[in-house]
């Protein structure tokens, strides 16, 4: 199973491109962890926030394919990590790849939410979107690690 981090945004600062590199590198090959950049969508010329998202969508949407697709929103179910644990068994049983979305500044357009087969929150507080891509690779490495009875989860 591969897991792929749909992000919108790019030209993240090198802090952020380290941290996630450092989680990334430590998962397994048969657990790949890619992240994958969708420029954001311009808000020139009169377009507001809707117009922007629905572009994005539509990128977004191609790109997850068939995929298992995870929405981050912070109004989503949040979890703790073990849950979390638990549902990335679920997702190794299903035979099909995963892509995580973390939107762009305007959020995601409704069809992605409501294409979406989870809406997970990592926290009901406003991040830097460079922040959620760290704490997200981060929380898959430690969850995998939790199935894994790997010592870096301790409880």
């Amino acid at each position: 199973m591969k897991l792929r981090i749909l992000s919108v945004g790019h030209k993240m600062p090198d802090w952020v491109q380290a941290a996630c590199h450092e989680y990334t590198k430590r998962m397994p090959r048969e657990m790949s962890v890619d992240i994958v950049e969708i420029k954001p969508d311009k808000r020139a010329s009169g377009k507001n926030s809707e117009v922007v998202q629905e572009a994005e969508a539509k990128r977004i949407l191609e790109l997850a394919g068939r995929d298992f697709l995870i929405a981050l929103d912070e109004r989503g179910q949040e979890v703790t990590t073990l849950q979390l644990s638990e549902r990335m068994r679920l997702w190794m049983g299903q035979g099909r790849d995963v892509c995580l979305v973390i939107g762009g500044a305007d959020g995601l357009h409704e069809s992605i939410k409501q294409k979406a087969d989870w809406l997970w929150s990592l926290s009901r507080l406003t991040m830097p979107h460079g922040m959620v891509r760290v704490m997200l690779s981060e929380q898959l490495y430690r969850a995998l690690s939790v199935i894994n009875n790997h010592p870096y989860h301790r409880e």
